[in-house]
């Protein structure tokens, strides 16, 4: 096998996650996939990509999927779970950044290449993404941060997005009796708080009772690595850009609410 080959092999399977993530649908995903496997075939030099053979596959799935209708729009097949029809809503454009970003963890300026756009362009469709999916899954937040101007931010960048602000916590304290009447269905949590209490002993509290997806957001990363629950799924250094916090955020919502329904078709 080449070493293209074996590049192709590597992260097909990951491909066809985000063809699905993409179409919505696993078969008109994978009819975008078998038609970029034959563009390879046809032409090995396209795997070829300073940034390296990952990079390359999505690109040339990215023309195929912008130059040719393979299998039709998606229409909610049995294999489309509800919170990917909602992901389906967002434009395609937005929603290809999302993905590429949020799914696949490709860095920016990866993405941008597999898009061919700059940075900045890629970052405004993230930022797009995150406030039409936001729309689709708004909940209530709730926000543990003791620096009044960030937390300012915050309360404003997740109104922005459509979401409502359950309340701002500075304190230990504060967070458990701010979810004693309503529990969020997001958190967004700084690690060192104004009084020396802990964000993370006190999300790790609030999570003993009821589950939400939790963002990490701190000038102190390296204390994540206590190998303490909650695990740091999402965390975003500061200083951060508006818009990660808004991908992050869609990407915390989407991928939870996701989860829980294909539980319950599990279970079912």
């Amino acid at each position: 096998m080449s070493n293209s080959s074996a590049a192709v092999a590597q992260y097909l399977p990951f491909l066809r996650r985000y063809a699905r993530a993409l179409t919505g649908s696993q078969a008109s995903g994978d009819a975008y996939v078998a038609a970029t496997l034959e563009a390879l075939i046809a032409d090995r030099a396209v795997i070829e990509d300073p940034r390296g053979p990952r990079v390359a596959l999505y690109r040339l799935f990215t023309k195929i999927w912008n130059s040719v209708a393979v299998n039709g729009p998606s229409v909610g097949g049995e294999d489309e779970l509800p919170g990917e029809h909602k992901l389906a809503n967002i434009t395609p454009l937005p929603r290809q950044a999302f993905l590429l970003v949020a799914l696949e963890g490709f860095s920016e300026p990866d993405a941008a290449r597999v898009l061919d756009i700059d940075v900045t362009k890629l970052r405004g469709l993230v930022e797009e993404s995150g406030r039409e999916l936001a729309a689709e899954i708004a909940t209530d937040v709730l926000i543990i941060e003791d620096d009044t101007f960030i937390a300012m931010e915050l309360e404003t960048l997740v109104e922005g997005l459509g979401h409502r602000v359950l309340g701002v916590a500075r304190t230990h304290a504060e967070a458990l009796a701010l979810t004693k009447k309503k529990r969020p269905g997001l958190i967004l949590a700084d690690i060192q708080l104004a009084d020396g209490s802990s964000g993370l002993e006190a999300v790790n509290e609030l999570l003993a009772s009821f589950e939400a997806p939790v963002i990490f957001i701190t000038a102190y990363p390296e204390r994540f690595l206590t190998g303490e629950r909650p695990e740091p799924a999402f965390l975003i250094a500061k200083p951060f850009q508006p818009a990660t916090v808004s991908a992050v955020a869609s990407q915390a919502l989407f991928f939870e609410r996701t989860a829980k329904r294909r539980d319950r078709r599990v279970t079912a």
